[in-house]
């Protein structure tokens, strides 16, 4: 039975190859940002948008091939607010300057789909606390760090440069990375996809 990552995103396929796992990528060809909105205009909680985005690409291929389809989302909010991936680094730089020295969550949600239907779903929400950095540390980051910045919700990779933006991690790491690698693991091991 073949395994598919329904994503585009370098970090979950990094993640599923460095477990040693074979699987194809096929990124879904959904509209996300008309998704987003649509959920938003709904009232959905972030983690129920988290859910319901990752659930949107699992299905969208499990509907046209067979196997077992990973979708996943992740959804980044400090209280009410909602952070979507910066568009460019000036708002990389305004969404890191709201986050500093504040604790924020990043809502993970990861499904697997066979046959057009969900067989499984697993939501995490660690919590980050950035540290109260100054402006021209801000400054040599983002010049560093140059485009990955724009690569994930938060305008950080904790497994890079990143991980000098935080004061402290509460969570799973994996899942800070955009998916919960263990709980996935596990649900694959029973179903054969994995060895025991």
């Amino acid at each position: 039975m073949s395994l598919i990552l329904a994503s585009g995103s370098a970090a979950r396929r990094q993640l599923l190859e460095a477990a040693g796992l074979v699987f194809e990528v096929d990124p879904p060809r959904v509209d996300e940002e008309a998704a987003k909105a649509s959920l938003r205009a709904g009232g959905l909680r972030p983690r129920d948008q988290a859910d319901a985005l990752a659930e949107l690409k699992a299905l969208s291929i499990s509907r046209t091939r067979s196997g077992f389809v990973i979708g996943a989302d992740q959804m980044l909010a400090l209280g009410a607010e909602v952070f979507d991936k910066p568009k460019d680094t000036n708002e990389a730089k305004q969404h890191l300057r709201r986050l500093r020295g504040q604790t924020h969550e990043l809502i993970t949600a990861a499904v697997v789909a066979r046959d057009g239907a969900i067989i499984w779903r697993h939501i995490d929400t660690p919590k980050l606390k950035m540290r109260a950095f100054s402006d021209a540390f801000l400054d040599d980051y983002l010049e560093r760090a140059g485009g990955k910045v724009l690569l994930s919700v938060g305008a950080y990779q904790l497994e890079g440069m990143g991980a000098q933006l935080f004061e402290r991690v509460e969570g799973d790491y994996f899942s800070v990375l955009g998916l919960q690698l263990l709980p996935l693991l596990a649900f694959l091991r029973e179903h054969g996809l994995v060895r025991v």
